[in-house]
């Protein structure tokens, strides 16, 4: 599976508005500096000390947006 990693701030600033919300992401544990990453599906994982937790997901055309805020392909 690929996915693409970015900080907590980077995944805020591409939500749009029918998408789990800010507020939501911040009480699953996401801060603006945390690591998360986000596969083609359009989970939304965050790393934790030794695993990766999903806390939320993306919807729409989400891949073009993943890429152009992070300036990372999937990998």
């Amino acid at each position: 599976m690929q996915f693409i990693e970015m900080s907590g701030r980077t995944l805020m600033s591409m939500l749009e508005p029918d998408e789990v919300s800010p507020d939501e992401l911040q009480q699953a544990g996401l801060t603006d500096t945390c690591l998360v990453r986000i596969n083609e599906q359009g989970d939304i994982e965050v790393r934790r000390h030794g695993t990766w937790d999903v806390i939320g997901g993306l919807l729409g055309n989400f891949p073009p947006r993943a890429e152009h805020a992070s300036g990372r392909t999937w990998a």
